[in-house]
């Protein structure tokens, strides 16, 4: 037995270094710029998308089969490092939670409208609550414009169609909000609205949705809007590109002036697709040949981050390092280019990605960009099924420790109180480390959250080091299990604020 641990133990170092290798061959390989790679950061967003949207998932699911599936789900995603879950709570003019205005989910109970069968069960506040035990971000994903994912699909009888039908066109197959009636953009920023003053959001997402992907030789039926809003507006039948993209502009900015009238903690991203404008339509467009945010879906991002509308953006980079159109790694050193003070986020494809072996290459190419500060996987159930290894790879490699969210100092650059009073005892579970901080729900710029780093005796204290992070918790206390080889560790403690600020360390204390 002892020779066969031996051969195991030599071919798990065998492996680890053929990986390390591979690590180092692959960073040679790729086209990365001269700064040095981070390989662990010890900020990065790691996020998923979940998707609701003509999914199966829960709407054969009792309320409690829901919450049993949805934590098994979050610990999962936890163990592979994710650090927020950005979940589809509108996807039709409709709720996954307990809306005033809008029906329950066809995609939640089967039927829209229809409640949970438990009185009461609302899915967003279980999910924020479970989001918090595991020290997890909640974005709430909501779709603008989009009222029905299928034209001939029912509406509920309180959905907001049946009240303002003249609000609603159809294309390709859908009925959506037409975004030149200014009564839309008010409903929208009234559902935001809601939805940030009565949840413990950490903030509200859009994806790629705003005017629909065109159709070759089909026009946008918005003809009576733009004669009755765009042409009294200054906007000739020449410049109905430029009225749509107001109508967008005016929406991002409303929905920012909405959240911040009720909580400037909560932020607020949009995740465009891939491609801002190509070369060949503008000389400062990247080298592709694609659809365009700017002259196909009227989004204007690279305005909305300039004007600070957006606080985090994540274009869908979900090409193929080398493919033809649209080529990953020229998309990601565009993205990168452009200055800004907002956060920017890779959305990374999980299929396409495993399928062309390039996880690692992209993974480190955008840690080597100077403005990248993390990523979101598209889509969260390619983790969990654990497609091409991705969650060994996740967990084992690239969110080997834990990240902090990177902080939002554009909102607010404080860091809160230094924690007070840390000391230990000694319990029947483990050592309890216990400290004091000031904490208050209400005020975003206190303590939300505490990092506590472990240090071997002797070793430098250094808390920029992710690899001394030795667990997060939201509560003023941390249960250290006793250890068999008696080593000598010491802790020291960290306060975060909403904003992901971190305070300076506690007073070091030893425990053996």
């Amino acid at each position: 037995m002892k020779r066969k641990r031996t051969v195991y133990k030599l071919a798990q170092t065998t492996v680890c270094l053929i990986w390390f290798i591979f690590l180092l061959f692959s960073c040679a390989s790729t086209r990365l710029p001269k700064h040095a790679q981070v390989l662990h950061p010890k900020r990065e967003f790691r996020g998923v998308w979940i998707q609701t949207v003509w999914q199966d998932d829960y709407n054969r699911l009792s309320s409690r089969a829901f919450r049993n599936l949805m934590s098994e789900r979050l610990d999962k995603l936890r163990a592979y490092g994710i650090n927020a879950i950005i979940f589809q709570v509108r996807p039709e003019a409709d709720a996954f939670y307990a809306s005033p205005y809008e029906p329950w989910s066809r995609f939640l109970t089967g039927v829209q409208g229809r409640p949970p069968d438990e009185p009461g069960f609302d899915p967003m506040t279980f999910l924020i609550e479970e989001c918090r035990k595991r020290n997890m971000e909640f974005h709430a994903w909501i779709n603008p414009y989009r009222a029905n994912a299928n034209k001939n699909s029912q509406f509920a009888d309180r959905h907001i169609y049946h009240r303002y039908p003249e609000w609603f066109v159809e294309f390709n197959n859908q009925i959506l909000f037409d975004p030149g009636i200014p009564d839309c953009r008010r409903f929208i920023c009234q559902i935001v609205k809601d939805i940030v003053s009565r949840y413990d959001v950490d903030a509200i997402h859009l994806d790629d949705y705003f005017y629909p992907y065109p159709i070759a030789g089909v026009e946008f039926p918005d003809s009576r809007s733009f004669e009755r809003y765009g042409r009294p507006n200054g906007f000739t039948p020449d410049r109905r590109g430029d009225w749509r993209r107001d109508n967008v502009n005016q929406l991002i900015k409303e929905i920012k002036q909405t959240i911040m009238s009720v909580k400037p903690w909560v932020r607020f991203g949009i995740s465009p697709f891939g491609i801002y404008r190509n070369q060949r339509t503008d000389p400062s467009g990247s080298r592709t040949n694609g659809a365009q945010n700017y002259d196909d879906l009227y989004a204007d991002i690279l305005l909305w981050m300039k004007e600070g509308w957006i606080d985090y953006c994540a274009p869908q980079l979900y090409w193929e390092i080398g493919h033809q159109l649209a080529d990953y790694h020229t998309l990601l050193v565009w993205w990168n280019s452009q200055k800004s003070k907002i956060p920017l986020y890779i959305g990374q494809d999980v299929a396409r990605t495993m399928k062309s072996k390039q996880l690692n290459a992209k993974l480190l190419e955008a840690r080597s960009m100077s403005h990248v500060q993390g990523q979101i996987f598209w889509p969260a159930n390619e983790l969990l099924w654990n497609n091409g290894g991705v969650a060994d790879s996740l967990r084992g490699v690239y969110h080997r420790y834990p990240a902090l969210i990177p902080a939002y100092q554009h909102l607010y650059k404080k860091a809160p109180a230094k924690i007070k009073k840390l000391h230990s005892q000694i319990t029947d579970r483990g050592i309890r480390l216990e400290w004091n901080a000031y904490q208050n729900p209400a005020n975003p710029a206190s303590a939300s959250y505490f990092v506590v780093y472990r240090f071997r005796k002797g070793e430098k204290i250094d808390t920029a080091r992710p690899e001394s992070i030795y667990t997060l918790t939201s509560q003023p206390f941390c249960l250290i299990p006793l250890q068999d080889n008696r080593t000598t560790y010491v802790y020291a403690i960290t306060a975060v604020n909403r904003f992901h600020n971190e305070s300076k360390r506690s007073k070091k204390i030893k425990i053996k």
